[in-house]
């Protein structure tokens, strides 16, 4: 059985909560900016056995330090792996965590060995339309100070979806991502950290798709928001040696929906890397 060991790191202005599960080639966790590292717990299972996992939660999440202020997500990302010694390591990373890993990729080229992103998109994409209705509502209930409602409809978004009632999902899933999402609702992370994020890649991923050396797997769940399934479109066509899978019925996050299966379709992807 693998062991897992847990620990803290310094970085400026704050502290990064980290895990390290198994021995091998490092397999870089980052999770979506409603969650936290704690939506790999299956994953962690299934991978284990075959890699060094790396897991952490971002400032302002489960239980790294809180936020004051705008951060640079990748550079946290970078200290943390060079205090691991990581030099080059496979990053997947789930929704803003994929937005970080794929810009790490482009910034860093030699230490991305593969990108999985999983219901990600680019920095500098362009979201087109309106945004959802429950984006609005989300922001006026945080604006009144009803913090569990807009926990509430901020999984309704992204976990649920647009095309599913919130007891169309396995209640176990959905109460676990609301514990999540409660630290980061209640401390305000995204809006204190990230609506205006420091030193952000330029120029952004989106105009430099092509530029990206590793091999990558691109994963969306067929529920997801229009935008993002665009953007894993856009992504599949101009990054070099890329691929899609669009795991049907599940909403942002298929790797918290369906480990099992997301598994088998990772380490499918790794393995002929090796």
């Amino acid at each position: 059985m693998n062991q897992t060991k847990k620990s803290f790191f310094e970085v400026e202005g704050g502290t990064l909560y980290y895990e390290q599960t198994g021995d091998g080639f490092p397999l870089v966790l980052s999770h979506a900016a409603f969650l936290d590292c704690r939506m790999f717990d299956r994953l962690v299972e299934l991978l284990a056995p075959h890699y060094r996992v790396i897991r952490y939660d971002m400032r302002g999440y489960g239980q790294s330090s809180p936020v004051n202020g705008p951060l640079c997500r990748r550079k946290d990302l970078i200290d943390l792996l060079d205090h691991l010694g990581v030099t080059r390591a496979h990053l997947l990373g789930c929704s803003n965590g994929g937005e970080i890993c794929l810009d790490l990729a482009l910034e860093k080229p030699q230490l991305a060995a593969s990108l999985t992103l999983v219901g990600s998109t680019p920095s500098g994409f362009k979201m087109e339309g309106a945004p959802p209705q429950k984006i609005l509502e989300m922001l006026a209930a945080m604006q009144s100070g009803n913090l569990e409602q807009a926990s509430e409809l901020q999984i309704q978004i992204w976990l649920d979806s647009d095309f599913r009632q919130p007891d169309q999902v396995e209640p176990g899933l959905r109460l676990k991502a609301l514990e999540m999402n409660r630290i980061p609702i209640n401390q305000n992370t995204f809006f204190t950290a990230d609506v205006q994020p420091l030193t952000p890649l330029d120029p952004p991923a989106v105009n430099r798709l092509e530029e990206v050396t590793c091999p990558a797997m691109i994963v969306a769940g067929s529920l997801d928001h229009a935008e993002v399934l665009r953007a894993a479109a856009e992504m599949t066509a101009r990054i070099p040696n890329a691929r899609q899978f669009i795991f049907k019925d599940c909403g942002h996050v298929p790797s918290f929906e369906e480990p099992d299966l997301f598994s088998k379709k990772l380490l499918g992807f790794l393995g002929e890397l090796q």
